[in-house]
């Protein structure tokens, strides 16, 4: 290996290592706020890449089935809880407007516009308006009435969702898989190095969601309370904060992150239903390496995933899964021996 392979390598490690590094930053997120140790994180890679897959072939994506199913799931289960609670007609009505609304709204501006087939920047956005609502939809079906049960209880819904998300992706999806075109085609020469367009509105793209990360949680009052939440849940909901509004907010961020990242990794891979899995599960290991704790050290253990994949490619390419993944095996060492373990109360 001259030096020249070697930057190839470790440009295309940092590519990727971008890329896992929202997918860290948004299991952070949610671990933090909701103690879930959210695996299904990467379907939302999957479920965004196919969406604009499908509508690059003019047809309507199954997301939006998919989300209009969700969203009147939920709307049964507000009312019948509405109905027990008690409450009044005009109350369960509006909640359920609430649910449905934006749902059906974007549901039936996809169901006009894909079939014209728009520009991938509309493509793009509309993906984005289908997929972040799961998050909340899932929330609610899944981990609202589960809130306060040990984080094992919710790490093992979060494996049934995962299978649940994986198989209704094959029924939504179908099993064909996609490779989206980029959204800038340009390239250029850096010495041995060849830039493409893509590869540059990754880095602009993880830089921007970094930044707006830290003024969300520095500068506004709902990022202040997600970091009341995840220091003390208790002591925020005695402050006011809903514990439950505080799990909607951060499963709705995770989510546009995800798709976000479908969105970013579509044009360097074929996607297909199931290909999240694995994209999301190289996060984690990110955020493990961070203690499920420290943003900065997602985006450090995101970059040493993504160069490690990279040289392991070269040099095993059969085996790169396996060095990836064994590289979680020292950290948790290291994270054992670094913080003693308590008992969970």
């Amino acid at each position: 290996m001259d030096f020249s392979i070697a930057s190839i390598l470790l440009l295309d490690g940092v590519t990727n290592g971008a890329i896992y590094a929202l997918l860290a930053m948004a299991t952070v997120l949610v671990f933090a706020v909701t103690r879930v140790i959210y695996i299904p994180q990467g379907e939302y890679v999957a479920f965004a890449a196919l969406t604009v897959g499908m509508m690059q072939l003019g047809q309507v994506p199954g997301t939006v089935w998919f989300l209009l199913a969700m969203a009147v799931a939920v709307a049964v289960l507000d009312a019948v809880d509405g109905v027990r609670g008690r409450q009044g007609m005009r109350r369960i009505a509006l909640q359920a407007l609430r649910t449905l609304a934006w749902p059906v709204a974007v549901s039936l501006l996809t169901l006009w516009l894909a079939p014209q087939r728009p520009s991938l920047l509309v493509q793009a956005l509309l993906t984005l308006a289908l997929v972040t609502p799961f998050g909340s939809l899932i929330y609610r079906l899944a981990y609202q009435s589960l809130a306060d049960a040990s984080v094992l209880v919710l790490l093992i819904v979060s494996v049934g969702v995962h299978f649940a998300l994986t198989g209704l992706g094959l029924l939504f999806f179908g099993a064909e898989g996609f490779r989206n075109p980029g959204f800038w085609d340009e390239r250029f020469s850096l010495g041995a190095l060849s830039l493409s367009g893509q590869t540059l509105i990754i880095f602009a793209a993880t830089a921007a969601l970094i930044v707006g990360l830290w003024l969300f949680f520095e500068r506004s009052l709902a990022g202040k309370a997600l970091r009341a939440t995840a220091v003390n849940r208790l002591g925020a909901r005695l402050m006011g904060i809903s514990s439950n509004g505080a799990g909607r907010l951060s499963f709705t961020m995770a989510a546009f992150i995800g798709a976000l990242s479908g969105l970013l990794i579509g044009p360097t891979t074929t996607i297909f239903y199931d290909s999240g899995f694995l994209i999301g599960l190289k996060g984690f290991v990110a955020a493990v390496f961070a203690g499920l704790a420290s943003y900065p050290a997602a985006l450090a253990g995101a970059m040493i995933v993504g160069v490690l994949e990279a040289f392991s490619s070269f040099w095993a390419s059969a085996f790169k899964e396996v060095i990836v993944f064994t590289f979680i095996l020292p950290v948790l060492l290291w994270r054992s021996w670094r913080d003693p373990h308590i008992e969970e109360e």
